[in-house]
């Protein structure tokens, strides 16, 4: 079993962790507050270090899953951050959300000291994290990404590796550019289903087994028609990688008219009191009529 740095214990991180203690590991854990990381040790079992540096030594592998490219910038190359104290042949893998610029800076920070850096972002959600079925792409060298697959697959349904430095966070953006598309389409079928006086449940039974079918609809449809959005991936969230996708697009000439107008939806959704429900939320903004 390894010695492993957990950096970040918010819903998803502390769930993930929870599984690597569970597959037996031995964990050192640290989050910004303190009194989250003491409840965590407290149920787990692991200790609880004062900052990321600390938690790194010794550690054969460091895992972060903080909120921003400023917060991960702080828990790795901040004056206590774990690349301080982490030794050559440690394996440093990212699961936050974050740009593929530093993503790509942290591989080439990491490859200076001989730590082996793997940006791994996660989709599955808060549900996925705490079931251990997280689907996971991985952006790194072969053997960064084969040896990190090791460590992650007690939360993980599939791992994939998509490519060199960067290219998992740029992965994640597609997938969060076509989530925000789905969820759009199916808040206006809704509301057009419901201007049109049909049964919804009905509806959903026609549907569902066709073309129209996601995962979305699976599980956000009855949801959405309570008007139930206490759940799931905050609004707040999306409006922050629907900004990285849109800053990267900028990069590399893709265009993403669609992704900018649902990023100012969701903008109206946080205008609405809605910033921390669900981003089935989005829905919010269509009158019912």
């Amino acid at each position: 079993m390894a010695n492993i740095a957990f950096i970040g214990l918010g819903v998803m991180g502390g769930a993930i962790a929870g599984h690597l203690a569970k597959a037996g590991h031995n964990l050192t854990v640290y989050n910004r507050s303190m009194g989250k990381a003491k409840a965590w040790g407290e149920a787990h079992g692991g200790e609880v270090a004062v900052n990321a540096a600390k938690a790194a030594e010794g550690a054969d592998v460091v895992i972060a899953c903080v909120g921003t490219d400023d917060d991960l910038a702080s828990v790795t190359l901040g004056r206590e951050g774990a690349f301080r104290t982490m030794t050559k042949g440690t394996l440093f893998i990212d699961h936050t959300t974050v740009s593929a610029r530093i993503a790509r800076q942290l591989f080439v920070e990491g490859e200076s000291r001989g730590i082996h850096c793997v940006d791994a972002p996660v989709t599955g959600g808060q549900a996925g994290a705490e079931n251990g079925t997280l689907a996971i792409m991985c952006g790194g060298t072969q053997p960064a990404v084969e040896t990190a697959r090791i460590v992650m697959k007690p939360y993980t349904s599939r791992i994939v590796h998509v490519g060199g430095a960067g290219a998992g966070q740029t992965t994640k953006m597609v997938n969060q550019i076509t989530f925000a598309g789905i969820i759009q389409s199916l808040a206006e079928g809704m509301r057009f289903a419901q201007a049109a006086k049909l049964d919804l449940d009905k509806v959903f039974e026609a549907i569902s087994g066709g073309a129209a079918q996601s995962w979305q609809m699976d599980n956000r449809w009855k949801t959405m028609a309570e008007d139930s959005f206490d759940f799931g991936f905050a609004v707040d969230w999306m409006r922050k990688d629907l900004s990285l996708a849109i800053e990267e697009a900028r990069a590399n000439g893709a265009t993403l008219p669609t992704t900018a107008m649902i990023d100012q939806f969701y903008a109206d959704v946080q205008a609405m009191g809605g910033g921390r429900q669900d981003t089935s939320a989005i829905i919010r903004r269509i009158p019912k009529r």
